[in-house]
């Protein structure tokens, strides 16, 4: 049976119970052994991230997956430029909900269909509770889903058209997960974080695993945007896990974005230390990632600095300028997803590096 581990006591839990977090009040991880990778078992007929259901901690014959799908997973890996034809933008927008979150949300909801749960609840700034409205609907299982009263009003809609409860709170993002918290211990029921729950990156996981057949090999470098770190550690852990089963020979770097106007992990990172200081989001466009307090600090930057990596900041100008020229090259992004694109024109590139760039949401969802 699948435990958690707290990933600072090492207190283990069963995966059956409605814990969300340790009692010393760290983050749980899944506690595992490093999957043994069987190529040959990647179906060519699944043509979903679920080809990859192996190494993820689930029963080895588990089916619960193909009646939760909606289709999510293997987007294209595409030349950014005919000029830059090492530079590669991973179209993750074209997914059910079109966002990348819907790899972390189909995982997760589909372990909380094996527990049999009835009821869940998840606080968002909008596309993860999206995501994992959309799967809970699929499922039948009902939802709250916890947003901060400023969340764009069509991902307001895109989350009501799935039938899930809105619960709209003033205050922060940090006080949005917080009312969350509340009411999940208040009722005694699942709490489908894409922060605290463990299985969401057992689905961004799959992202590492995509490039890596698409490109045959590792990037040389990610550009990832970092609010709660749910992609960053994700593809991070993807990446660990094929670079001990020997199908990469070194970890691509990791080049964290965040909105200079909401950037604790930068400033962290910047006085190498590994957790964040108490910081106030000073407003930004890029709202998926305004996140003040990032529950799983230490582990982002641990993964940042394992990499050798960096973090770059973004301006508010810089968004949109970054969001037109992306849209003049064919891709139209949502706010937040422009940062990417703005960290990587800060980014000093070398001669035929390889980097990958992410396009987290579609336009249509900020307008």
């Amino acid at each position: 049976m699948e435990e958690y581990i707290c990933s600072t006591c090492n207190k283990t839990y069963t995966a059956v119970s409605m814990v969300w977090r340790c009692t010393c009040g760290s983050m749980l991880d899944i506690h595992k052994d490093t999957p043994r990778i069987d190529q040959s078992s990647w179906d060519p007929k699944v043509r979903t991230l679920w080809r990859y259901v192996q190494a993820m901690p689930f029963a080895k014959d588990s089916r619960t997956w193909e009646t939760v799908t909606l289709g999510e997973g293997q987007t294209p890996l595409v030349v950014l430029d005919t000029l830059e034809p090492h530079t590669y933008v991973k179209v993750d927008y074209m997914m059910p909900t079109l966002s990348f979150k819907d790899r972390g949300a189909a995982v997760l909801i589909t372990k909380a269909k094996e527990l049999g749960v009835s009821k869940i609840i998840a606080d968002s700034s909008g596309n993860a509770g999206t995501a994992i409205a959309a799967y809970a609907a699929r499922c039948a299982i009902a939802c709250d889903i916890y947003v901060s009263a400023h969340t764009s009003p069509k991902k307001i809609a895109q989350i009501e058209a799935h039938h899930a409860t809105i619960k709209q709170v003033q205050g922060t993002r940090e006080d949005v997960a917080a009312a969350a918290q509340q009411a999940v211990e208040a009722e005694g029921i699942f709490y489908a974080s894409h922060v605290y729950n463990p299985y969401f990156f057992e689905g961004t996981k799959t992202y590492a695993y995509e490039i890596y057949e698409e490109l045959g090999r590792a990037p040389d470098t990610l550009i990832i945007p970092v609010g709660n770190g749910t992609l960053l550690l994700g593809a991070y852990y993807g990446f660990k896990e094929l670079l001990a089963n020997g199908f990469i020979d070194k970890m691509p770097k990791i080049a964290a974005i965040q909105a200079a106007n909401c950037a604790s992990l930068a400033s962290a990172f910047e006085r190498q230390e590994q957790t964040t200081a108490p910081l106030t989001n000073q407003g930004t466009a890029a709202e998926g990632i305004a996140i003040a307090a990032p529950a799983r600090a230490g582990q982002i930057l641990e993964a940042v600095s394992d990499t050798n990596g960096t973090f770059i900041t973004i301006e508010e100008e810089e968004i949109e300028r970054a969001r037109d020229i992306l849209s003049r090259k064919g891709f139209y992004v949502e706010i937040t997803s422009a940062v990417n694109y703005a960290g990587y024109l800060q980014y000093s590139k070398a001669t035929e590096e390889i980097v990958v760039i992410p396009l987290c949401g579609a336009g249509i969802k900020s307008g």
